[in-house]
Parts: structure tokens; C-alpha cells; sequence
């Protein structure tokens, strides 16, 4: 038979099992509560560690255009100097007065045949120029030579010289406009003041 003062003697306790197990729960409850409310004040990394890590968006970048290549412009064509006219050649004078009928060789250049119109002695073949455009034009050639007391009859095929001179414009035309040629090997030599004048076609000083 239970009753109390058994129960106190034996210093047992008089709470029944249902009860106990209601004070039990409530003791778990409180430790639960109290122990997420430490928890969540205690430990600050934790609470913070539930964050989301939000990542960093990255810079926007320009994308890089290569530079598009400049030609440079074409270069103007360089025209060339224009050709100068061709230096103007002179003539042996030219077909005029005793010598514009049965003459041969006035007018032209470096002839081979320089004939006045006149007898043998004016007639030279066989001309050689060794020079032309200068101031003098030169060359040997085959002429009739007549001694001092000879007839033309009497003359003889010889070298002669021939000199071309007084290079100027006549009627507008560059030309030698006198004309000589004598024997060297008679000692005859070059005389300027006796002459053919091949541009107004007239004997000078003979």
C-alpha cells in the first residue's frame, strides 16, 4: 500500500513518471531555445557565412579595331623635260647668184661634190669632211690644180683643202655662207679675204 509517509521515509519522489517526462521536454525546449540564441550572439562568422557571395562583374572592355592601313596617295607621274628641239645643222650655204644654176653642193650638208658652175678649177669631188657645226668646217677633197703660167688646160687632178667659214643666218637659214679650198703642197694657204660667198652666190677678192 503506498501513501505519503512512506514515500517520505524512503525519500523517494512522490512525481509521477508523466510528469517528469513534461519537465523533461520543457528542459530540452528551453536548452534549444537558449541555445540557438547563443549561438546566433557567439558566433557572428557563422551568421555571416549564410550571406551569398555575390561575384564581381567584370569590367566591360572596348574590343580593339585594328587600325585600318592609310595608303598613301598614288604619286602624280612625273612628266619627263620636254626634248629640245634638235640643235639646227648648217648647210653649205645655198644655190644663189653665179651659183644657183649647174651648181652642185650649195645648200646641203657635208656634201661629197661642191661644184660653183664655173671650168674644172671650180669643181672639187671626193670631199671628206673632218669637221661640220663649228665656226670652221674642214675637209680635203680632189680639185685641178693650174700652176702660175699654165692654162686650165693645162691643170692637174691634185688634193686640195677646203675650208667652209662665216657660219651666220642667211635668209633665215644657218648656213657657212663662204667657201674656199686651195693647195697646201703648192704653198698656197687658207685666205679669208678671197672666197666664194655662197650665201648671196658672188666671187669675193678675185
Amino acid at each position: 500500500m503506498f501513501n505519503a509517509q512512506s514515500a517520505a521515509g524512503s525519500g523517494r519522489s512522490s512525481v509521477g513518471p508523466a510528469r517528469r517526462r513534461a519537465a523533461l521536454a520543457a528542459g530540452l525546449a528551453l536548452a534549444a531555445v537558449t541555445g540557438c540564441s547563443s549561438g546566433s550572439s557567439s558566433n557572428p562568422a557563422a551568421s555571416s557565412s549564410a550571406v551569398a557571395t555575390i561575384p564581381a562583374t567584370p569590367a566591360a572592355t572596348t574590343p580593339t579595331v585594328p587600325a585600318t592601313p592609310v595608303s598613301p596617295p598614288p604619286a602624280a607621274p612625273v612628266s619627263p623635260p620636254p626634248t629640245p628641239p634638235p640643235a639646227a645643222v648648217p648647210t653649205l650655204g645655198q644655190p644663189a647668184g653665179d651659183f644657183a644654176h649647174g651648181s652642185s653642193g650649195f645648200g646641203q650638208v657635208k656634201p661629197a661634190k661642191i661644184f660653183n658652175g664655173g671650168d674644172p678649177t671650180g669643181l672639187v669631188t671626193n670631199v671628206v669632211w673632218s669637221s661640220w657645226g663649228g665656226a670652221r668646217a674642214t675637209a680635203t677633197g680632189s680639185s685641178e690644180y693650174v700652176g702660175p703660167n699654165q692654162s686650165v688646160a693645162q691643170g692637174t687632178e691634185e688634193t686640195a683643202t677646203v675650208v667652209a667659214f662665216n657660219l651666220g643666218t642667211c635668209d633665215g637659214k644657218l648656213m657657212y655662207q663662204a667657201v674656199e679650198w686651195y693647195f697646201p703642197q703648192h704653198g698656197q694657204a687658207f685666205n679669208p679675204n678671197q672666197y666664194e660667198n655662197i650665201c648671196t652666190g658672188t666671187y669675193v677678192g678675185q
